[in-house]
């Protein structure tokens, strides 16, 4: 008996003094990888072993999340409410939910300024007019191709949902594939002075490039129409056909049981454009593995005080 308190009381100690081993669930979004490494090094920096997965769509991800009973796994980029669906699957209970990360994550849909000021198109619904759509058609059947969104992600069902109760089938494609092809054409588009439509989101790099208010405008809707959601409506009571998204961090139950770690999850927060400013980098060809962590490493260092805080109030907590 002796022996095995000694044993537990060795087990005790090695795990104070070289932390738990946990595992980073890569989204398929190389954009997200930006916030993901910044967990990653605040996780090291309390003392942790971090393995990071190779990058798999949300429903993998949130099922190998909440699947992981015995050890500790997360994902940076759980959107809320957008992935709401997504956690009903796996079941809430089997999942550890941190604070607001990312806060104020737009969505909707974008035309170039130019033409919605020459056919004053305010609304998606606008697009119902087969004239109207005909602007935006590129593959020549007469209807407006939209840049939309890939599959797997949430918002692809959105759009769905949105084009079946605002009647638009006959009037818009939706084109869906890999999405950074799909809008570096429309760029490419725009770049030509021919009107363009495109679903985005923020934070993304896209943005950057087409701005919104400059070169863009979101179009709004006349009602809101979600699968999920009763209103997209806004604060300012514009209603662009998505609500405004949160990105928590998403951790298996077992978060729960290490103070440390749940306490850092729940305290963590970076501005969206610091992400966005990050994604337009990526976008200008630093979106290699070890770009990114070296982006992570840079916005540490250009935040130390912000860093150490998290650290500090997270050590506390165990």
């Amino acid at each position: 008996m002796k022996k095995f308190f000694i044993g537990m009381l060795s087990l005790l100690i090695a795990s104070s003094l070289f932390g738990a081993k946990v595992t980073a669930v890569k989204t398929s979004i190389a954009e997200e990888g930006f916030q993901m490494h910044i967990i990653v090094e605040a996780l090291k920096a309390l003392g942790h072993e971090v393995e990071v997965t190779n990058g798999v769509a949300y429903p993998v991800a949130y099922k190998t999340v909440a699947q992981d009973n015995k050890g500790l796994s997360f994902m940076a980029a759980g959107w809320v409410p957008l992935h709401n669906n997504m956690v009903k699957a796996v079941g809430e209970d089997n999942l550890f939910f941190g604070g607001d990360y990312i806060k104020n994550c737009a969505q909707g849909y974008l035309i170039d300024k130019k033409t919605a000021e020459k056919y004053n198109i305010k609304y998606i619904n606008d697009l119902k007019d087969p004239k109207t759509a005909k602007l935006f058609d590129i593959s020549g059947n007469g209807k407006a191709d939209l840049a939309g969104c890939a599959p797997g992600w949430g918002c692809e069902k959105v759009i769905e949902y949105q084009l079946d109760a605002f009647g638009l089938r006959d009037t818009i494609t939706h084109n869906q594939g890999e999405y950074a092809a799909i809008v570096t054409n429309s760029i490419a588009r725009y770049k030509t002075g021919k009107p363009i439509l495109y679903y985005t989101w923020t934070p993304y790099w896209v943005s950057g490039k087409l701005v919104p208010g400059k070169d863009v405008v979101f179009l709004q809707v006349k009602k809101s129409a979600h699968p999920v959601l009763k209103s997209t409506k806004l604060s300012n009571g514009a209603d662009y056909g998505f609500a405004a998204n949160t990105q928590r961090i998403v951790g298996n139950a077992n978060v729960k049981k290490h103070k440390d770690i749940a306490k850092l999850f729940s305290i963590m927060e970076l501005d969206v454009n610091d992400v966005s400013g990050e994604n337009m980098l990526m976008s200008k060809g630093e979106n290699k593995e070890k770009d990114i962590i070296r982006h992570a490493k840079i916005w540490i260092k250009n935040n130390q005080a912000t860093f150490d805080g998290w650290i500090k109030v997270a050590k506390q907590a165990k």
